[in-house]
């Protein structure tokens, strides 16, 4: 069985884990390894069991948060159960200071979707699928 796992980088990967968890709901399903200089080196989060990785910038590992001049280079795409998880989601994010970019709305034949750009800059797609 294959799977494909997205790894994240962030500016700031404490900052990054409380608003995922306080916002997202998200679990910390692998607890952050810490760096001699306190930055987040690898840790691992899910919202529903759809699972994450993520650390901080390294410039000698090549890893780099999103530039926060440009767009998203790759879209997040998270799967709900049903139109109240998303709503509710969709609120949350919204709550916490993040414009919707898109929804919460019926798209046929997609379901119901809401967009967001979190404040790391990595673009969510919220989907409760059609059927």
């Amino acid at each position: 069985m294959s799977e494909l796992t997205p790894y994240l980088c962030v500016a700031d990967a404490h900052a990054a884990i409380a608003w995922y968890v306080d916002v997202l709901g998200a679990e910390v399903v692998y607890a952050p390894v810490l760096m001699d200089d306190g930055r987040v080196g690898h840790c691992e989060l899910a919202v529903d069991g759809a699972r994450w990785m993520m650390s901080d910038e390294f410039d000698a590992a090549g890893v780099a948060a999103p530039p926060p001049d440009r767009g998203a280079c790759v879209s997040l795409h998270l799967s709900v159960a049903d139109d109240a998880r998303l709503d509710d989601l969709a609120a949350r994010v919204v709550a916490a200071g993040t414009p919707m970019t898109r929804g919460p709305e019926d798209s046929p034949p997609a379901g119901r979707v809401a967009v967001f750009t979190d404040p790391f800059g990595h673009r969510w797609f919220l989907n409760r699928p059609a059927g």
